[in-house]
């Protein structure tokens, strides 16, 4: 089809790699038009952005004039606020941690959004993700559909196929990436010979189409604030943990002779992320995996803090006051106090409140019943790595659904937990209980509501919601 019959909308936010994104299509001789879309009204309270949307839409208005397109506003606050908003406040309160950005695209960017642009006549909705699709034609004279794939972007230090890990064959049928291909530098030097005034516009940071939010604030907005208290646990209290020494027990089992069990994980401070496993996916580190769901579920289940503190009555100073103080536990000790468990998550290290260590405090575990946050010391504390998760049956996606795993298959893809994080290698082992992700080395961080992403190279095939 000629492409200057082809209406394609371009999600315009204001920033220059949706810019840049629309400047290339009209360049090729597509029929585009631009679509801001406002996500939250800054009379609403309950969500607000350090960057004011009027300053964005106003941009975006100025970029697609500059190109010569013409520029719609749309209001999605309403269905911004049911498919993401809500669903933010409902996981956080069981203390779990979504993904906004991810469920942004699933709900809104590629279903309400595309639902509007449809209704302008657009055959197409492009965004500036920076990621690739491609297409494996259907054979005729069969039943084979179009499949659509999605591969990394071409710049490595900007990948975000992460986010799009949500999406489905047919929104990806639709979808248009302009520049996966390209690399940001040159993304901002094309913008800048184009003389587009995002040219230098920062990157956005922060909640998908909303800018940068202050996370407790945010929360407090609908989820009560309790004091409780910040345990922080020893080294001691996992050589008496009967979990731990399962799980210790059982992956040194499954271990092929020559492997070892190493609990260190590779940290990259001045990232501030996982480092890659270091080699291209190879053979397991395991034997043939037989273990019973049950097992399986004991393997993806973390580590449960249950550490009493007794109290006891001393005298203090000249007067001999009567003052009550807790006994000194070898499991743990109470470090101080927080505001509601529901605001902390897992592998969290700034805003604890806890000083007087020599290495860095990091959240290791929340209770929300008991409304505690557990703490741990250091990079290599036992608390702060897993090496399995498990997705339940109703969270399992496939963007490929044409290799989705059967009950009973094992395969070896590479896994990323968080944005940015290199891939890992790890072994996926699907049962009728629910989709089992085994690390070949430990993961730091493993947080419930979070996505698990899997890639069979540079295609990105599915994802899942950790289930705890």
């Amino acid at each position: 089809m000629d492409k200057g019959k082809i209406k394609v909308c371009v999600g315009l936010s204001g920033g220059v790699d949706s810019s840049v994104a629309a400047y290339l299509l009209k360049q090729e001789g597509y029929d585009v038009f631009a679509m801001f879309m406002q996500n939250w009204h800054d009379a609403d309270p309950t969500l607000h952005g350090d960057c004011e949307w009027e300053e964005d839409r106003f941009v975006a208005e100025m970029v697609a004039r500059k190109i010569g397109i013409p520029f719609y506003f749309v209001d999605l606050s309403k269905q911004y606020r049911q498919r993401v908003v809500d669903y933010m406040f409902e996981e956080y309160s069981k203390g779990r941690t979504p993904n906004p950005d991810v469920l942004c695209n699933r709900e809104i960017k590629f279903d309400a959004f595309w639902e509007i642009a449809r209704k302008y006549g657009a055959h197409y909705v492009a965004t500036g993700h920076y990621c690739r699709k491609e297409e494996i034609p259907g054979q005729a004279g069969n039943d084979k559909k179009t499949v659509f794939r999605i591969l990394e972007g071409a710049d490595p230090n900007k990948d975000q196929t992460y986010f799009l890990c949500q999406l489905s064959q047919e929104q990806l049928s639709t979808a248009l990436f302009p520049i996966g291909d390209i690399v940001k530098p040159e993304v901002r030097r094309i913008a800048k010979e184009a003389d587009l005034p995002s040219a230098e516009k920062k990157d956005s940071q922060g909640i998908c189409f909303v800018g940068k939010v202050d996370l407790p604030t945010f929360l407090k907005q609908k989820l009560a604030s309790v004091e409780g208290d910040i345990v922080e646990v020893f080294d001691a209290y996992y050589a008496h943990d009967p979990l731990y020494q399962w799980q210790q027990g059982t992956l040194t089992g499954l271990l092929k002779p020559g492997n070892s069990l190493e609990r260190t994980v590779h940290y990259a401070p001045e990232e501030k992320i996982l480092t890659s496993d270091g080699e291209p996916l190879g053979e397991s580190p395991y034997k043939e995996i037989s273990l019973p769901d049950e097992d399986l579920d004991r393997l993806a289940t973390p580590v449960s803090y249950n550490i009493t503190f007794e109290t006891e009555t001393y005298r203090s100073g000249k007067k001999h006051i009567k003052k009550t103080r807790y006994k000194a536990n070898p499991y743990g000790v109470i470090v101080g106090r927080h505001e509601g468990a529901q605001f902390y998550t897992i592998g969290q290290r700034k805003g604890l409140g806890v000083g007087g260590h020599e290495n860095p405090v990091f959240v290791i575990a929340t209770d929300t019943e008991a409304n505690r946050v557990y703490v741990g010391e250091g990079h290599n504390h036992k608390g702060l790595s897993r090496f399995c998760l498990k997705v339940n049956p109703e969270e399992i996606h496939w963007i490929r659904t044409d290799l989705t795993m059967k009950p009973g298959e094992t395969r070896r893809y590479r896994v990323r937990i968080r944005y940015r994080q290199p891939l890992q290698s790890a072994t996926l082992i699907m049962r009728e209980s629910g989709l089992y992700i085994l690390f070949d080395h430990p993961q730091r961080g493993i947080s419930p509501g979070q996505f698990a992403v899997w890639y069979d190279g540079e295609e990105m095939l599915g994802s899942g919601v950790i289930a705890q």
